[in-house]
C-alpha cells in the first residue's frame, strides 16, 4: 500500500497517457492531412512556450561563480558528445522499431514513441513532481502534470499514432523510479523545488523541451529531415547536477 501511495501520482499519469492516446487514436482517423499538419504545428507552438519558461529558470542561477545558462550550455554541449558517441538516438529509434515490431505497430510509431517520452518525462514537473510523491506522498503536481500530459496525447496520438501510447512505460519507469528513490535523498534535496540541482536539470531540460518543439513544427511545415537531434543530448541531464556540484 505505501508503495502504491508513493507513485500514485506517477500510475495516473500513465492512465491518462493511454487514454489520450485512445482518444487521439479515434479522432485521427477522421482529421485530414492537412488538419493534422496544422494540429502539430500549435502543438509545437504550445511545446515551445513550455520549454522556454523552464529553460528561465536559469537565469539567476548561478554554479559557484558560473552564470546558470553556461553551465547548461556546456552541459548540453557535453551530453551532446556523449550522446552521438553512444548512438543514443539511434538506440530509441531501435527500441521504438523493436515495439512497433513486437506489437504490429504502423505508421510513424518510432517518432511518436520517442517525441511523447521526452516531452513527458523531461521537464520540471517530473522531477519535482515525483520527488514530492515520494518523500511527502505528494501527488498534487504529478495530478496536474498528468492532465496536461493527457491532453497532449490526444494531439501527439492523433499526429503520430498509437507509438504514443507506449511512452506510458517510459513515464512509468522513469517517474516511478525517482519517487522511489527519492526517500534516500530527503536529506540532500530538503525543498526539491528550489533545489540548484532541480533547477539545472529543469533549465536543460527546457532546452531540450524547445528542440522538440522546433521537430514539432519542421513536422508540421513536412521538413523533418532537418530536425533536432534530441535524445543524442539526454546525457545532458545527468552531467549538469554533476558540473553544479564541481563549480559550486
Amino acid at each position: 500500500m505505501e508503495l502504491f501511495a508513493r507513485t500514485s501520482g506517477t500510475w495516473l499519469n500513465m492512465g491518462t497517457v493511454v487514454l489520450g492516446t485512445a482518444v487521439g487514436l479515434a479522432a485521427g482517423g477522421r482529421l485530414p492531412d492537412r488538419m493534422g499538419r496544422t494540429l502539430m504545428q500549435v502543438l509545437g507552438l504550445v511545446t515551445f512556450l513550455v520549454g522556454i519558461r523552464m529553460a528561465w529558470g536559469l537565469d539567476g542561477l548561478h554554479a559557484g561563480r558560473v552564470p546558470g545558462v553556461i553551465v547548461a550550455l556546456i552541459s548540453l554541449a557535453l551530453g551532446a558528445v556523449v550522446g552521438e558517441a553512444l548512438g543514443l538516438e539511434e538506440r530509441l529509434q531501435t527500441l521504438g522499431e523493436a515495439l512497433r515490431r513486437r506489437f504490429r505497430g504502423s505508421g510513424r510509431f518510432t517518432e511518436g514513441f520517442v517525441t511523447a517520452s521526452l516531452l513527458f518525462c523531461i521537464g520540471p514537473m517530473a522531477i519535482v513532481g515525483s520527488i514530492q510523491n515520494g518523500l511527502a506522498f505528494d501527488a498534487r503536481t504529478l495530478v496536474l502534470k498528468s492532465t496536461l500530459d493527457g491532453i497532449a496525447s490526444v494531439a501527439l496520438a492523433g499526429v503520430y499514432g498509437v507509438g504514443v501510447g507506449f511512452s506510458a512505460l517510459v513515464v512509468g519507469a522513469l517517474q516511478g523510479g525517482m519517487s522511489l528513490g527519492a526517500a534516500g535523498l530527503a536529506r540532500t534535496l530538503p525543498d526539491p523545488a528550489v533545489d540548484p540541482r532541480v533547477l539545472l536539470v529543469s533549465g536543460a531540460g527546457g532546452l531540450l523541451i524547445v528542440g522538440i518543439a522546433v521537430n514539432l513544427l519542421l513536422g508540421g511545415l513536412g521538413v523533418e529531415e532537418r530536425r533536432v537531434r534530441v535524445g543524442a543530448m539526454l546525457p545532458a541531464l545527468a552531467i549538469a547536477p554533476i558540473l553544479q556540484a564541481l563549480l559550486g
